[in-house]
């Protein structure tokens, strides 16, 4: 890449953060971003989508076979026991009545080591986040602003699935694939379905459905995958859509297709747009689901845990149809 191709790309980032700016939208204090779209209305209105009471969760298994590789120091979840069956049998032994104890176990992983929603302190560009705050209030102490437990009570309302490999008529989309905005449309449009204000919008491009029939996660963590294009920010912001959740690792397309800064898409979404993003969601059945009865929206539910100073948190999202 040329001097002059660089810093075309700079300046293609730059305008896009200032371009898709939301700062002091919901106040100067705000530390939520858009998820502030979804209203009671809103929620009420999703709860009406429920008529047969099916649920579908969202969430890959946590456990050492997850995806992650090392790669940014990620790990998958590990458990461990603090107290087991064994001690149960040992207390029988030495004439504890009905050998009775209990079992408990503590978890050890990566805020990001499963199905998880970003913190909106989990992104900087120009070494500020979301709504201005500077990127030192994030320390080795936490997150003192725009940490996870902001969504504690948020993330509620209409999801909207987009499945963009049936849409484009394969079993998953290669590598590489950057999905426009106008994609996005497209696939809306071929669903009948609104893209709107406060929507969560799903986006499945297949990556999981990839893994299971190659039968291992392979480079899924950090590695090539289909993506969001860096123009679809103008196409969500201008939605004023809520939050997206996607079955890849990084949401945006691998290799970017910016290449000034790894990560382009994420330098806007979060810390201007403010946009909440999940990441390694399985929507598979959900996506099979819809296809049969032809019902691309429902009502979604995936607070995270409030861990205080966390710039992500784990989930297991829900959607009742």
């Amino acid at each position: 890449m040329t001097d002059q191709q660089l810093e075309q790309d700079w300046q293609r980032l730059r305008d896009a953060a200032e371009r898709c700016k939301n700062w002091g939208k919901w106040g100067e204090d705000d530390q939520a971003g858009t998820v502030n779209y979804i209203t009671p209305e809103m929620i009420r209105a999703a709860s009406a989508l429920v008529t047969d009471g099916r649920v579908f969760s969202l969430s890959i298994d946590y456990g050492e076979t997850g995806p992650q590789s090392g790669h940014l120091r990620r790990f998958n979840p590990m458990s461990f026991m603090m107290r087991d069956g064994d001690d149960a049998y040992a207390r029988a032994l030495a004439g504890t009545p009905q050998g009775i104890g209990a079992a408990d176990d503590v978890l050890i992983m990566a805020a990001q080591g499963a199905t998880h929603w970003d913190a909106l302190g989990h992104m900087f560009f120009d070494s500020k986040m979301w709504n201005g705050y500077d990127a030192r209030l994030v320390s080795s102490m936490g997150a003192e602003k725009n940490d996870i437990s902001n969504y504690r009570d948020k993330i509620v309302g209409r999801g909207v699935l987009l499945d963009l490999p049936r849409w484009a008529g394969v079993d998953w989309l290669e590598p590489g694939r950057a999905v426009t905005g106008d994609d996005l449309q497209a696939c809306a449009d071929t669903q009948h379905v609104a893209v709107g204000t406060g929507d969560i919008l799903l986006i499945r491009f297949g990556q999981i459905t990839q893994v299971r029939a190659e039968g291992s996660w392979g480079t899924y963590a950090g590695g090539d995958a289909p993506g969001l294009a860096f123009d679809t920010l103008d196409w969500l912001f201008h939605k004023e859509i809520a939050g997206i959740g996607v079955d890849t690792w990084g949401a945006e397309v691998r290799p970017n297709d910016v290449s000034a800064v790894n990560q382009p898409w994420h330098r806007v979404a979060l810390p201007s747009i403010g946009l909440l993003v999940g990441e390694i969601f399985d929507l598979d059945a959900l996506a099979e689901d819809c296809a049969n009865d032809g019902r691309y929206e429902f009502f979604f539910s995936a607070c995270p845990l409030p861990v205080i100073g966390s710039v992500g948190g784990p989930i297991n999202p829900v959607v009742v149809k």
